[in-house]
């Protein structure tokens, strides 16, 4: 029987929305779940993160941050509030888990105290360090409370509590839910199907048709906008409005590093290029990395804006740089790009360097900053509750869903 190994924290709120699915996914594939509570605020000390993550996002990713969060918990009808004193001390929880045991037969008790906490934390918004928090959790989940307190404080849960944190600093491990199968790591709560696929199992697939109007914001600089150029018309309809944006413009304008990916961790990023891979598979598409990296993307962005953003150049120009590593920046090679999809290449690379189409990329920036693009691929679909963004790959199926009027997508 293969192994699902899901590592979680209360403190995160995606780990939450994961936990009440977990079961479920293991069930379908017929895996052996085994739950591994650990510190999370021992990991981000190891790795150099910031305690408080949410703090030192800019304003605009924080909102979708919170608005992704609630998304992802609505989508699979779970409550979720956020505490004003997020974020709150997890240890005195997770060493009550422990105390409770993680072997069979405890186990079914422990996964309801497990929910029950978790209920308390982001349901309730309660203070889960407090004991009698705590004593009504586990009374709830049908333990013996002072038991399970006076275990949870023993030297031999706060050493077992320890080393499981340890270990998943040497696994790789920077942020929760974290899944692991066999020496697979997924991470993160919208990594469920690739996890349930390496399981054996095979995710469902939505009916989706969307009609809402679309605003895509993409670069060429990003592959995760590759990934997204690739599949937006095929996924949001031919209604789709290509909107390229001058990407280090706008980190500039709002104080964003200008390559997000060198300021990760290594092992973050280490899954950030595993991801990029993953992804490309599911989709089908041939992926590479450029051997220039960072690259200039103003000639393509100008080119593109020159010629009405056609779909076609934009799919060209993007499978150049992600896919045959070829040199963007170079007019001869966006000319001859341009010239392959049927359009005069070297007319469009003269125009690039008009004022009207310089212009006009920097007002397609400052619009995409105005409507709270702070990265791309971003999506704003114009829906019945006013507009909604969607920030990333992994989210164009929910912006889908969005524009065929799901309501628990936006």
């Amino acid at each position: 029987m293969a192994r699902l190994e899901f590592w979680f924290d209360f403190s995160c709120p995606f780990a939450y929305v994961a936990s009440t699915q977990v079961e479920q996914l293991a069930q379908r594939t017929g895996a052996d779940l085994d739950l591994r509570p650990m510190l999370l605020g021992g990991v981000f000390k190891a790795r150099g993160t910031p305690q408080n993550l949410a703090a030192t996002l800019n304003p605009a990713k924080a909102r979708h941050n919170f608005d992704d969060m609630r998304r992802q918990a609505q989508r699979v009808g779970v409550p979720l509030r956020m505490p004003a004193s997020h974020p709150m001390r997890t240890v005195e929880a997770l060493r009550c888990v422990l105390a409770a045991g993680l072997s069979l037969p405890l186990i079914h008790s422990t996964l309801t105290l497990i929910h029950r906490i978790y209920r308390a934390y982001w349901d309730e918004n309660a203070d889960i360090s407090d004991r009698a928090v705590l004593t009504r959790a586990i009374t709830e989940a049908g333990l013996e409370p002072a038991a399970i307190l006076a275990r949870a404080e023993s030297q031999e849960i706060k050493d077992e509590l320890r080393r499981r944190t340890d270990e998943a600093v040497e696994r790789g491990i920077f942020g929760v839910p974290t899944y692991f199968v066999g020496d697979q790591l997924f991470w993160g709560q919208d990594r469920s199907d690739m996890v349930e696929e390496a399981l054996g199992g095979r995710p469902a697939a939505p009916r989706l048709a969307p009609t809402a109007p679309v605003e895509f914001f993409f670069d060429y600089s990003s592959p995760f906008a590759y990934l997204a150029i690739m599949r937006a018309e095929a996924e949001l309809g031919p209604q789709v409005r290509w909107r390229p944006v001058l990407l280090g413009g706008l980190f500039r304008s709002i104080g964003t590093p200008d390559v997000p990916l060198f300021v990760q961790s290594p092992e973050k990023r280490r899954h950030t290029m595993l991801d990029l891979d993953r992804q490309a598979a599911r989709a089908g598409l041939p992926f590479k990395f450029p051997s220039r990296f960072p690259i200039r993307t103003v000639l393509p962005l100008r080119v593109t804006l020159a010629a009405g953003s056609p779909p076609a150049l934009v799919r060209a120009l993007a499978t150049a740089q992600w896919a045959e590593d070829r040199d963007v920046s170079d007019p001869a090679v966006v000319a001859a790009i341009a010239d392959a999809v049927g359009l005069d290449g070297a007319r469009l690379v003269a125009a690039a360097e008009t004022p009207e189409i310089k212009q006009a990329l920097v007002t397609s920036t400052a619009a995409a900053e105005a409507a709270g693009v702070f990265g791309v691929p971003t999506f704003v679909v114009a829906t019945e509750r006013g507009p909604q963004l969607y920030w990333g790959a992994d989210r164009l199926t929910l912006a889908a869903a969005a524009a065929s009027g799901d309501v628990s997508a936006m």
